[in-house]
């Protein structure tokens, strides 16, 4: 029996150094029984505790390994979509939830093992009226939309009356809305015995935490009175609110600048919090109430926020200026969802003149966040916080005023968000590279529904629902219960990023297989990512067997000196670990750091074309490659030449990274790994959660010693660099990879030279 169970533990996590990856209480399904695993150390923070040296050395002889063989060939689109909402009912019924269990080390999905074509079918949306099914339209079309002509009654944020309305009968026939909407009343009974959220300052990152906490349990809360119109939930609202706003029984902050208007990301979190604590529990507020929430708002954030626009010397505004990240969709946002919930009665002014500034603003800046590939102009992990604010800005424009007013298609690429989302992740953890952000709390990857329904992107919307994150209560309304289908039926494995600033390659062996193959490169520039990057041309991560064999160290500490300070050459980020050219899985020159003025080029890449089919088995011959080759020369000072590609060889089964460079200075190759690390001579054989996986250098034939690593300014237990150091010259770096499958015949590639690489350079 598929139990749906609450996770909410994150006492252990004091402000500022929690993990990263956490995001608000959510919904997943009991994991089923397995051997215990370590935790993932790639969202602790440190230096690595050891270095393997491998020597270079030609390979004459192979390992030969046997492994099975998947009995499906299914390997392109099939299972037609169905369009009878009879079906779409039947298979509700019968199969529910198509994942079955949650890898409870890496939190994500389980599939089974098998073939059902009458539920795995094309992904769509059903075009139905039936109630059972489908949410009804909005009774309110306005002929000509206004940021301040709104809606008249509340709620009005998000979730409009006639969807309240609607959702029990929806809650009854869909399986993931009846487990998000348990979860959700189980978190909100967990946050409910609780003390309020208390006043933390963490340095430089503010009160940030503070401020997504209250959101989510507020959310949380309204949402629960709502559903059963009891207010025990509202008064419990109520009193985070008067918390928050320095009237509850604990002092929270001073009384001055009580929300932190300088570092403005948590003004904007706690008016979000505030708009959504007004409309929602507007019909069982007092006046008193809704005066004091007016009053609040408006001193902490909606008067600040006017000044930060109208105010030339007000540099807490910053974030209006040439800003494509996270900062302008959730200031914007912020300051949208409280104007949009008080305007009506709000008495100042401020309301209306900033809904007059933000949406223009959130136009020019925040809507270009999404680069021409989709791929979010941060890193994968602010994607998070920037999505999520875009969402419920749009979202609540939509609901308030009838229309997005240019969010959604402004940006006419902005679509493809969803695909650098899906495509980022692995079979285990995202290709997270720079800063992973604080923690996460009420930013979940939920506006990847959003956008699923407003983009008729059906796939997002399947691909999103069986994540660990998705039950929430935004979610809740973001969700299209008509979308039936699975998100890899026609999926394509491979995907190449090749915007400018960016550029990267995700390839995979499966869309649903816990041990599937997952390598993840990049290239891009080093600088123009909001100060969140690394210095990390030719980083790569890499997936199998059920855990990540190299991966990321994400976030230094933010509260570190001039973390944060600028991306230039000299800046004082690069000194820090985590963020230097030697923290990355790529090549290290002269021990130096690479050139923020980096401008790779991707030379080529090429797939096999192929595309998962119903099935979420999926064997494919041995032909079957995908393979991406960049020119990173311009991040090197001490080069004349630097090339790095990365292809999947027999059949998808073995990686093959190779580097061709003309250095005048020494050189490593590096990789950063959880893995128990043995070397001996060219083979280094790393043991991982049960699991090993062979490196093997095929080129060079001969390397030195390598030099102590830097003094540590974090601690990173359980890492081991694996490094191949080469004197100033003329390389070809070959090494290959192989996963120790069962049953699997490995297969040792010829050396071809990058230039020459095609989809049959290695058969």
């Amino acid at each position: 029996m598929v139990n749906y169970n609450t996770i909410h533990d994150n006492g252990s996590s004091p402000y500022g150094a929690g993990d990263p990856y956490y995001s608000q209480s959510t919904g997943y399904i009991a994991p089923v029984p397995q051997p215990k695993k370590g935790t993932s150390n790639w969202v602790k923070f440190g230096i690595p505790i050891a270095v393997i040296v491998i020597a270079g050395a030609v390979v004459g002889a192979i390992l030969g390994i046997r492994a099975s063989k998947s009995s499906d060939d299914s390997s392109s689109t099939s299972g037609a979509s169905s369009s009878n909402p009879s079906d779409v009912v039947s298979v509700k019924a019968e199969v529910g939830r198509f994942a079955t269990a949650t890898n409870s080390e890496f939190m994500v999905p389980v599939y089974p093992s098998t073939t059902n074509a009458a539920a795995y079918t094309v992904p769509t949306f059903v075009d139905t009226s039936d109630s059972s099914l489908a949410w009804p339209s909005d009774p309110w079309q306005p002929a000509n939309p206004s940021v301040t002509s709104l809606r008249s009654e509340h709620p009005r944020l998000i979730a409009p009356a006639y969807m309240w309305e609607a959702l029990p009968t929806l809650i009854k026939n869909d399986p993931y809305l009846t487990g998000w909407n348990a979860t959700i009343f189980g978190n909100a009974s967990d946050y409910y015995s609780a003390d309020p959220v208390a006043y933390v300052m963490d340095g430089d990152s503010g009160i940030l935490d503070n401020a997504r906490e209250v959101k989510m349990r507020i959310k949380a809360f309204c949402y629960v009175y709502r559903m059963t119109n009891d207010t025990k939930w509202a008064d419990r609202a109520w009193m985070e609110v008067q918390n928050a706003a320095g009237n509850g029984t604990t002092t929270f902050g001073p009384d001055e600048d009580k929300w932190n208007n300088a570092h403005f990301l948590d003004t904007a979190e706690f008016a979000a919090a505030f708009a959504i604590a007004y409309d929602w529990l507007f019909d069982v507020l007092t006046d008193e109430q809704k005066s004091q929430i007016r009053y609040t708002v408006n001193l902490y954030a909606l008067g600040p926020g006017v000044s930060t626009y109208t105010d030339s010397t007000n540099y807490y505004g910053w974030w209006q200026k040439n800003t494509t990240g996270n900062w302008n969709c959730v200031c914007n946002g912020g300051l949208t969802l409280a104007s949009l919930a008080i305007l009506d009665e709000d008495e100042t002014g401020n309301a209306a003149t900033l809904l007059g500034l933000t949406v223009d603003n959130a136009l020019q800046n925040c809507v270009y966040a999404v680069s021409d590939d989709g791929t979010w102009k941060e890193t994968a992990n602010y994607w998070y916080f920037g999505t999520t604010g875009h969402a419920e800005m749009s979202a609540s424009l939509i609901t308030a005023t009838g229309s997005a007013l240019g969010m959604l298609d402004t940006n006419e690429n902005f679509y493809k968000t969803g695909d650098f989302h899906m495509y980022n992740y692995g079979p285990t953890s995202k290709f997270d590279w720079g800063d992973h952000g604080p923690n996460k709390f009420s930013s979940t990857a939920n506006s990847v529904l959003f956008y699923g329904a407003q983009y008729d992107q059906p796939t997002y919307t399947l691909f999103q629902r069986e994540q660990a994150d998705a039950a929430e209560p935004f979610g809740m309304f973001w969700y299209d219960p008509t979308v039936t289908g699975a998100y890899w039926n026609g999926k394509a494995l491979d995907a190449f990023f090749d915007a400018d600033l960016d550029q990267w390659t995700s390839m995979r062996s499966s869309w649903t297989d816990p041990d599937a193959l997952f390598v993840a490169m990049k290239a891009g520039k080093n600088q123009g990512l909001q100060t969140h990057n690394d210095l990390d041309c030719g980083d790569f991560v890499l997936d199998a067997l059920g855990t990540r064999w190299a991966g990321e160290y994400g976030s230094g500490d933010y509260r570190s000196t001039d973390y944060f300070s600028n991306d230039t050459q000299t800046s004082d980020r690069w000194l820090y670990f985590r963020k230097r050219t030697e923290g990355q899985s790529t090549l290290l020159i002269n021990a130096a750091n690479q050139d923020v003025a980096a401008a790779p080029k991707i030379l080529n890449s090429g797939s096999s074309g192929t595309k998962q089919g119903s099935s979420t088995v999926l064997s494919v011959d041995k032909t079957d490659t995908a393979f991406w080759v960049a020119d990173m020369t311009s991040a090197y000072f001490d080069a004349t030449s630097v090339k790095r590609g990365v292809r999947l060889l027999n059949g998808r089964k073995q990686v093959l990274i190779q580097d061709e460079v003309d250095v005048s200075a020494s050189l490593q190759w590096r990789m950063h790994t959880n893995a128990t690390v043995t070397a001996s001579g060219s083979t280094a054989t790393l043991e991982r959660d049960g699991k090993k996986l062979e490196m093997t250098i095929l080129s060079p034939s001969g390397a030195s010693t390598d030099p102590t690593p830097p003094d540590p300014d974090q601690e990173n237990p359980g890492i081991t660099i694996v490094i191949i150091e080469l004197e100033a010259g003329t390389h070809s770096i070959e090494v290959l990879f192989n996963p120790q499958w069962d049953d699997v015949d490995f297969v040792t590639p010829s050396s071809v030279a990058l230039d020459d690489w095609s989809l049959t350079s290695h058969n």
